[in-house]
């Protein structure tokens, strides 16, 4: 299969809220994964990972449209994945920086 994931670099920041925090997230660099990916994704998830993503994302709809606040816990999911079962590297995934994620 003939898979293609890349980090996409905005040219002005895009707004995800963050419920937890009460706040808004500008994030300049995000992650567009569709939206069967993702949930397998998830499905990968240890149980610890999983609860710090529901912190960071609570209440969201894991459906196509919907923004999603990174962290470095789940850049690593999303690099594993991607590793593991296409052998794509997304070493800019893992550097530490913020990102969103858009489910298409």
């Amino acid at each position: 299969m003939n898979k293609k994931i890349e980090m996409i670099l905005e040219p002005s920041p895009v707004n995800v809220s963050h419920d937890t925090y009460r706040r808004e997230c500008k994030y300049t660099r995000g992650i567009h994964i569709e939206e069967q990916e993702f949930k397998a994704i998830l499905d990968t998830m240890c149980h610890d990972s999983r609860l710090y993503f529901d912190f960071h994302n609570p209440r969201k709809e894991i459906i196509k449209g919907t923004y999603l606040n990174g962290h470095s816990g789940l850049a690593r999911n999303i690099y594993d994945y991607y590793k593991i079962n296409y052998a794509i590297e997304l070493s800019e995934l893992i550097n530490g920086k913020d990102f969103y994620v858009k489910i298409i």
